[in-house]
């Protein structure tokens, strides 16, 4: 996936837009003071920041599989818990969490509802499970100007439009397969202006996720011939790139 690079490259290819949506993300989910709170998939720390600003970093814990973003985590917030370890095996007792936020990760996972119940069982009862995905199949995610343009290049190359969580309503029904209730969903939508070309577009050679595995794929000329294709197709700089997330919440029922 082309996730073990600098966490640096990260925050300049999605950590520009990722930060501003976890704001927004953190309301939607309930996070307030005296909460106990688990980011799951934290990367190098983009919702992490938010979290530690709200609550204080004895407060919160991360969770993160990529070993260089697990460390650079732990660098940015010593005094937060960081642990490597992937959502579907977490290393926490029952009921340890009052909120358990996953942003931008459940396209990752292979099994989201095997993963959702296991984030689930390290929540209280009444506690909530949030998590946020960008609208890569409806095409308004940061990244879908990228795949419609690389689709005139390439045809053959596989776009992230049928990850888990990117169509309407699939998280929410991941949370209740999950065993959650109370489901809530919205859209959560960010934008970023470039002040010019190289700006948007220098993060994307970086080799971050399935767009940096992609465009690391290439030779010297079909990189040459996709980035002059995407100056023709992009506005004239400055221009402002935004971003939708499908966003849902769960609340981990009683214990019977």
């Amino acid at each position: 996936m082309g996730f073990e690079g600098a966490a640096v490259d990260y925050d300049r290819f999605m950590g520009r837009y990722s930060e501003q949506l976890s704001a927004p993300f953190s309301d939607f989910a309930g996070v307030q003071q005296g909460q106990r709170v688990l980011d799951v998939g934290c990367g190098p720390g983009a919702l992490t920041a938010e979290l530690v600003a709200r609550l204080g970093a004895a407060a919160v814990t991360g969770v993160e599989p990529s070993a260089s973003y697990s460390a650079a985590a732990r660098e940015r917030f010593p005094g937060a818990r960081i642990e490597m370890a992937a959502a579907g095996d977490l290393p926490f007792e029952d009921a340890e969490f009052d909120v358990a936020l996953a942003q931008l990760v459940v396209h990752f996972m292979s099994d989201p509802v095997h993963d959702l119940r296991e984030v689930a069982r390290v929540v209280r009862p009444g506690g909530v499970v949030a998590a946020c995905v960008w609208d890569h199949a409806g095409g308004t995610s940061p990244l879908s100007q990228f795949w419609k343009v690389l689709s005139t290049v390439d045809p053959d190359a596989h776009s992230e439009s049928e990850r888990p969580g990117t169509r309407r309503g699939q998280l929410g029904g991941y949370l209740a397969a999950a065993g959650l209730q109370e489901i809530a969903e919205t859209v959560l939508t960010v934008r970023v202006l470039h002040p010019t070309f190289e700006d948007w577009w220098q993060p994307y050679v970086r080799g971050v996720g399935p767009v940096g595995a992609y465009i690391a794929s290439l030779d010297d000329a079909g990189r040459l011939r996709l980035e002059h294709t995407l100056r023709f197709e992009m506005p004239p700089a400055p221009f402002e790139v935004t971003g939708s997330a499908w966003t849902a919440r769960g609340t981990v029922p009683a214990q019977p």
